[in-house]
């Protein structure tokens, strides 16, 4: 019993976390600035407890963000809350997007939807 329980907290401490805290550090000042939209983040500091990062947010109904053809893609509707839907360098990192190719076959376009299409039955005719 002493070693089985042993080895099940070994297991526990195995595990890693699912996404990374950029990710995480995104999604809490998303939800903090709702106006705001998220762009991207980079690592600042960090000591033995916490990390610090920070977030490049842009007000979409600014005027000179409207104007500039180079930023203004980001003012769409669409646009709402990329950091939640995982849409960021960072949230493309956590879902494992950065891979192509052959590697790449059960990540796109999501895990779910992968999954989904490998065990999905197709048969010539309805049954």
């Amino acid at each position: 019993m002493g070693a089985y329980k042993y080895l099940e907290e070994m297991w526990r401490k195995k595990q890693s976390a699912v996404r990374n805290l950029r990710n995480i550090a995104e999604e809490r000042v998303g939800r903090k600035c709702g106006g705001l939209r998220v762009l991207n983040s980079y690592w600042v500091a960090q000591d033995a407890v916490h990390k610090w990062f920070e977030v490049v947010m842009v007000d979409p109904f600014h005027k000179c963000i409207r104007d500039d053809p180079r930023i203004n893609w980001i003012c769409k509707n669409v646009m709402k809350h990329r950091e939640l839907r995982g849409l960021t360098a960072a949230g493309r990192k956590a879902r494992g997007l950065l891979k192509k190719g052959k590697r790449a076959t059960k990540l796109r376009p999501s895990y779910r939807a992968a999954y989904r299409k490998h065990s999905l039955m197709r048969l010539r005719r309805f049954r």
